[in-house]
């Protein structure tokens, strides 16, 4: 695609582990147009959560780089909002307080104090929580609480919404009532958006394009699969739509043909073990020390 709203170019990282260096990713190229959503899918390992990180400013490539709308991306900024697969709500505040510390940080000196409430109200209202504005976390369930940390981050107004597999700790029933939200939501506001999955449905359901990644050490970009399935996209619908099935099995052929999880490779079995169930929570593992560059973050 010829879109450089967001050019990610020749990024390859590496790690010193014990007095060792591990090469976690290896020329990582891929360019982003506007309001363009994008999965990134692969075996726990192959490197996504650290393409995420590097994109959000949280870490430094060794070679390479990226670029919003031209500039260099180097530090954390508010042009790029991270929704993790945990809330990191403040238990100690409000619903309505969680949002309003994000709001207050970006728009303070360029917003009232009235237009920064009506603001913090119509992100709420967009992720359909300003009914429970003023709960605190611990009254509201784990799906409500991760709509607040959508809602946090769109409040932000970033160029670019960063998601490291934000339903992954859910029940499949929430899950899916988060993607429909999250399909409304990018409609509406043209978001540009990266998101990592395990779940292939979830991925072929919400893409424009899936980024699929080779197993690491030195792990890459393997194969895009563009997902021209028309939009607003019907669940229900698209589950018995031969294009949706098509795709479906695409990047399933890529996960378990072409990349074979290699811990069940070493195991030697027959068959890869499959993609975890979606409403299983298990965090990514995609650096050396087993995920600690989400934690970090």
């Amino acid at each position: 695609m010829a879109g450089k709203y967001l050019d990610i170019t020749g990024v390859g990282i590496e790690f010193n582990t014990g007095g060792t260096k591990f090469r976690a990713l290896q020329n990582v190229n891929l360019k982003m147009e506007k309001g363009e959503f994008v999965s990134l899918i692969g075996h726990s390992g192959c490197g996504k959560s650290t393409v995420l990180n590097i994109v959000a400013g949280l870490l430094r490539a060794t070679e390479g780089g990226v670029a919003l709308e031209g500039r260099e991306v180097d530090e954390p900024g508010p042009d790029r909002a991270v929704v993790f697969q945990n809330h990191s709500l403040m238990p100690w505040l409000t619903v309505y307080e969680n949002v309003e510390l994000a709001v207050n940080q970006v728009f303070r000196k360029t917003k009232s104090r009235a237009e920064r409430r009506e603001w913090i109200e119509h992100n709420l209202k967009l992720v359909n929580m300003d009914h429970a504005m003023n709960k605190l976390p611990g009254e509201i369930s784990g799906g409500m609480k991760q709509r607040v940390g959508i809602a946090r981050c769109l409040a932000m107004q970033p160029k670019v919404l960063l998601m490291d597999e934000p339903f992954g700790a859910l029940d499949a029933l929430t899950r899916a009532q988060l993607q429909d939200s999250l399909m409304r939501i990018q409609a509406e506001l043209g978001n540009t958006v990266i998101m990592i999955t395990h779940d292939v449905d979830e991925a072929v359901l919400l893409s424009d394009r899936i980024v699929m990644m080779t197993n690491g050490p030195a792990a890459t970009i393997g194969e895009i699969l563009q997902i021209d399935l028309p939009r607003p996209r019907d669940r229900l619908e698209l589950a018995e739509d031969p294009d949706f099935v098509h795709l479906r099995q695409q990047v399933l052929e890529f996960l378990y043909a072409k990349h074979v999880n290699p811990d069940t490779k070493a195991r030697g079995e027959a068959k890869p073990a499959p993609l975890r169930d979606a409403s299983a929570p298990a965090p990514d593992d995609d650096s050396p020390s087993g995920g600690a560059d989400t934690q970090a973050a």
